[in-house]
């Protein structure tokens, strides 16, 4: 059984990975992430040398707003009145022109910028917070109190969040990275599971069409191929994954190397070399990056994420396998559809809802227990630290899941496998699976 279950996985992975839309998907598609990278950081790049910074007349009517020039952003007080200003601007000569009229400072209304093209947010936010300054600078005058010693009272905190473990051990813990972790770690596995599942369907019912199947379970079980359609076909998405984290990766480096940049794991390389500890002895921050990175436990991480990458894609696979070999065409599976993607749907969006909000909260375990949520769910905790227990409980039930799918699916797939031209509902579905 194990040799056909081989044969199949072997003809389903070289069919695939021979096509040429195989190829050029997977060589296309990583250049595209590193193309609009190079694009950003040339534009970022290139924007400030070559255009300069953008002057910006101001028509102050109360003779007390004077704000400061930045890199991007000249301002100039040339005391032009407002047509004077105006004529600047379209001469080319201003970027814009700002009109303070005499200010009720209690009720600031009616500042105005003028310019020949739409100002970016940007720049209205800055102008916005640079005028909302000055206005509490007049107030705290007017109330007898210097800014200054106001501004020398605040404070900047930065708590720092450690995680205690269950041997009593302290590691470092960011939310920020956590979050990050979890959100990649549970969109990509959503992904596959979407893409290479309508994958499986797609071609069960294109063989199906075609009566190829019939010639299959002359010599193969139904069981032996749809289980080798399965993994055969999950093969040939890990390998384009794989690849595709390659060229991302060796591209992305190319693309900031040649912008004078460096890869994150360039320069945490770098950081670790011996000729500059005692820089990083100096430098708190990149001190505490260190620490972070250390307290992720990888190991964990990446060994679940294969887990519920495989269990998942299985899960998912064998009802997506079900369901071509039920219908005829793709327009009839759309109702079968609904029910199985809507798990996926629940899983996705309690990702960003419960899980990464808040991984320990009622809502965030169930949806990383119950196996149709788990794999997009629990990837989401475990970043943030999932105590062994919970972890081996959702391991456990997302394998009896994709046992009890595989036991269901194999048994639609017996039969409506060789079902030609009629139609198939819930009821007929349930009658198949009780059948012997």
């Amino acid at each position: 059984m194990a040799n056909k279950i081989f044969l199949v996985i072997k003809r389903e992975y070289l069919a695939r990975v021979k096509r040429r839309s195989f190829i050029v998907a997977t060589i296309i598609t990583p250049l595209i992430f590193p193309t609009i990278l190079g694009v950003f950081l040339w534009i970022a790049l290139s924007d400030l040398p070559f255009e300069g910074a953008k002057i910006i007349e101001v028509v102050d009517e109360n003779r007390s707003f004077v704000l400061e020039s930045n890199e991007m952003f000249v301002f100039s007080y040339r005391g032009m009145d407002r047509e004077q200003a105006r004529e600047q601007v379209l001469q080319g000569n201003r970027y814009g022109y700002l009109h303070i009229p005499e200010l009720d400072i209690d009720k600031p209304v009616g500042i105005t910028f003028y310019s020949m093209d739409p100002p970016g947010i940007s720049l209205i936010g800055n102008l916005e917070a640079a005028i909302q300054k000055k206005i509490e600078e007049i107030k705290l005058f007017a109330s007898g109190i210097d800014p200054e010693f106001l501004s020398e009272l605040k404070s900047p905190i930065n708590i720092r969040a450690m995680r205690i473990g269950q041997g009593g051990g302290e590691t470092v813990s960011n939310t920020v990275v956590n979050y990050g972790v979890g959100f990649l770690a549970g969109i990509l596995i959503y992904t596959f599971i979407f893409i290479y599942g309508n994958q499986i369907m797609q071609g069960v019912i294109e063989e199906k069409s075609s009566r190829i199947i019939e010639i299959l379970v002359s010599s193969l079980k139904p069981f032996q191929l749809m289980m080798g359609k399965i993994i055969g076909i999950g093969a040939v998405g890990l390998t384009q994954f794989l690849i595709w984290i390659l060229l991302i990766s060796m591209v992305s480096s190319l693309v900031m190397g040649y912008f004078g940049m460096k890869m994150p794991q360039q320069q945490m390389l770098e950081m670790s070399q011996p000729e500059i500890a005692n820089w990083q002895g100096e430098n708190t921050q990149l001190m505490e990056i260190m620490d972070l990175i250390q307290g992720i436990d990888f190991v964990t991480l990446i060994i679940s994420f294969l887990i519920y990458f495989v269990g998942g894609y299985l899960l998912y696979g064998a009802f997506f396998a079900a369901i071509g070999a039920a219908v005829d065409n793709p327009s009839d599976a759309q109702q079968f559809m609904f029910p199985v993607t809507i798990p996926l749907l629940m899983a996705y969006m309690g990702l960003f809802i419960f899980v990464l909000d808040d991984p320990n909260s009622n809502a965030s375990y169930w949806l990383s227990i119950i196996p149709f949520t788990s794999p997009v769910a629990m990837m989401g905790r475990i970043s943030y630290g999932v105590p062994w227990m919970e972890l081996a409980l959702s391991i456990f039930l997302l394998t009896s899941g994709f046992l009890f799918t595989t036991w269901a699916a194999g048994k639609i797939y017996r039969i409506g496998i060789l079902v030609h031209g009629s139609k198939v509902n819930y009821k007929t579905l349930w009658k198949w699976i009780k059948q012997n």
